[in-house]
């Protein structure tokens, strides 16, 4: 490693519409109107996300029901229940109820990961009979509600979608202030916005998943290596980059991993496997869990999804009108999920297809490329996929890397829009908080996978 490969990532401003840039989100679906700016996640009570399950039920924050059904079998039963948590992360909650229970973290099920900065509802499984543990389980900000023996557990994706009640603050007034939220709230429900991987999936203070997940697959083990424990990113706190570039100039790893806090769990990872082996990076890298090393995988293949959108607006298609070589996929009802229905559009069955998707039975889709994505089926996708690629600087043998095997990295596909669901505005008025200023509170529901802050910078822009 020599010290000029180290590099420093500077957001101007640290803005987040300059970050988005980064992750390959660049386009709205509102571009003729203003947007309010303000922010969000002021505090936890301001970004409210209550899980949707698969039957359609919305989970309280409060729900409490109590069970009294017993285990039958506790080995082919699992504890099911609702895990409310404040300004936590996901994987931190599956690794505290891990160490607390004394459990392998591979008998712990969620449907979803859930914003940190955020109070949340969700529903978590454990096999077998946890029951009583989980009754007396007590760590703060983190409680537990629900508890049920069920014959499965949830798994990822299982749930339909999440609901949301998010307050913007801090919004400068000005005159017809509320038309413009309205006008723009009408353009969202009848139309949608860009169906974007938001920040959640890349990180929000090193944005820089998918960087590793692409080193990762071109065997390039040192860059990744690089990229998680010692590269820069201006968005991180102040005291995380010295100690990044501390250890950079000197390459010091015994003497600098007691600077590295536990907090940076998967950087001291990475460093005490480079202490041990030296100048082995594929065996550092392949330290990581399992589950770490395919969301880096899976952000790769989103930030590919996200510079598809934007090329395809960048070239003049429109968002929401089919254009030759698009594919469409049929809803399995009104606004539902989509089903493997699949046509190319320019053909015979163009004006039926305009039909469906004009009365909500109907996605353009845009491929999540997997091993076994046969891009000729996305013929206008194909062609804007070249440009990307030669920009990029790979080629499709990116996705030949067997750990895309390994880790079931098939292909599908994704809508390109998305239509909140129930989107509403629950309250405006002046700002409690900040003085002078406006606030806005809506609540809208979004089906798995849909990132609720790629509505709101419609809103903000």
């Amino acid at each position: 490693m020599v010290e000029n490969s180290i590099s420093h990532r500077e957001f101007q401003a640290n803005k987040e519409r300059t970050i988005e840039d980064f992750v390959g989100i660049n386009v709205y679906s509102t571009t003729q109107i203003e947007g309010i700016g303000g922010i969000y996640k002021n505090s936890y009570k301001d970004f409210i996300v209550k899980e949707i399950t698969s039957e359609g039920k919305i989970l309280e924050i409060k729900e409490d029901i109590p069970n009294y059904h017993s285990f039958e079998d506790s080995h082919n039963y699992y504890t099911t229940f609702n895990l409310i948590k404040i300004n936590r992360d996901t994987f931190e909650i599956v690794r505290l109820l891990s160490r607390t229970l004394s459990i392998p973290i591979e008998v712990i099920y969620y449907s979803g990961l859930k914003d940190k900065h955020a109070l949340t509802v969700q529903k978590f499984s454990i096999k077998g009979n946890y029951i009583n543990e989980l009754k007396k389980f007590r760590y703060k900000d983190v409680f537990i509600r629900n508890i049920t023996p069920t014959k499965k557990p949830v798994k990822i994706g299982s749930n339909w979608g999440n609901n949301f009640t998010i307050t913007l603050r801090n919004i400068n007034p000005r005159q017809n202030l509320l038309l413009e939220i309205q006008e723009i709230i009408t353009t969202l429900q009848k139309k949608g916005f860009p169906n974007y991987y938001g920040l959640q999936r890349f990180g929000t203070f090193r944005p820089n998943s998918h960087l590793v997940g692409k080193y990762i697959l071109e065997e390039k083990f040192r860059e990744a290596f690089e990229e998680i424990v010692i590269n820069t990113y201006s968005t991180e706190d102040d005291k995380a980059q010295n100690i990044r570039k501390k250890l950079g100039k000197t390459l010091d790893y015994e003497k600098m991993l007691e600077k590295f806090p536990i907090s940076l769990n998967y950087e001291r990872i990475l460093i005490k496997s480079i202490i041990e082996y030296p100048d082995d990076y594929e065996k550092a890298v392949k330290k990581l869990p399992p589950y770490l090393i395919k969301l880096l995988i899976s952000s790769f293949q989103s930030y590919i999804f996200n510079k598809l959108i934007s090329l395809r607006i960048k070239k003049g298609f429109s968002l929401f009108q089919s254009e030759k070589g698009d594919v469409i996929s049929i809803l399995e009802d009104e606004g539902g999920h989509l089903t493997n229905v699949r046509y190319i559009f320019g053909g015979a069955y163009d004006k039926y297809l305009k039909e469906a998707i004009s009365l909500n039975r109907a996605r353009i889709v845009i491929p999540l490329i997997g091993y076994d994505t046969k891009m000729e089926e996305f013929p206008l996708m194909n062609e804007l996929l070249r440009e990307i690629l030669i920009e990029e600087g790979i080629t499709r043998k990116i996705f030949e890397n067997s750990m895309l095997v390994n880790f079931d990295f098939k292909g599908t596909f994704r809508s390109m829009i998305v239509k909140p669901i129930g989107l509403k505005l629950l309250e405006f008025g002046r700002d409690s908080v900040f003085k002078k200023k406006y606030k806005l509170k809506l609540e809208f529901s979004l089906k798995k996978g849909s990132y609720a802050t790629m509505l709101l910078r419609e809103l903000m822009k």
